[in-house]
């Protein structure tokens, strides 16, 4: 399972890669084509938006799967063990709960979408909540998969205030040491 998990990381960040390349062909492209030649690619700021979208809901989703997401350890890590883990789970269902809101959300928007089309390629507006949507059952699935983990007292489970599972962690002085 765990290498299908890579697999999976590694084929999102090349198709992240090629969609920031794509995006900065396009928009470049587009500004030389127009300051230039003044003509443009009509298609381009539309393409570059749905890219851009689908980007960020999966550079969260990947920086979900990697506890890199912005957090405040600085508390937790000073709790007993105890409570510590208590507000990991705690936090676990209140992210899942609003998980399941943006999924319900989008699946709303992805019905409603489908009735609509964009005004240049006339693709489905299904697609914008697409990028929501999947990404948000990816992330629920990461954070379930976790909380289990924390529930069953896995050692791997990531309970924020542990230390950072990359072995870098912050000691009382404040320096950041290696180990």
């Amino acid at each position: 399972m765990k290498r299908v998990v890579e697999a999976l990381e590694m084929v999102t960040e090349w198709i992240m890669a090629l969609m920031l390349a794509v995006m900065v062909a396009l928009v470049f492209g587009n500004v030389v084509l127009r300051y230039g030649f003044n003509s443009g690619i009509v298609a381009a700021e539309e393409l570059a938006r749905l890219m851009f979208v689908w980007l960020v809901f999966l550079g969260a989703t990947l920086a979900l799967r990697r506890h890199q997401h912005l957090g405040l350890d600085i508390l937790q890590a000073r709790l007993p063990a105890r409570v510590r883990r208590a507000c990991a789970v705690i936090s676990h269902l209140l992210m899942i709960y609003a998980l399941w809101l943006f999924i319900q959300g989008s699946w709303f928007q992805l019905l409603i979408g489908m009735e609509t089309r964009s005004t240049v390629l006339s693709f489905p507006m299904a697609f914008y909540a697409a990028a929501g949507f999947f990404p948000a059952i990816a992330m629920a699935l990461t954070i379930l998969a976790n909380l289990w983990k924390i529930l069953s007292g896995d050692a791997t489970a990531h309970i924020p205030g542990n230390g950072d599972p990359h072995g870098v962690t912050a000691p009382q002085g404040g320096a950041i040491a290696e180990h």
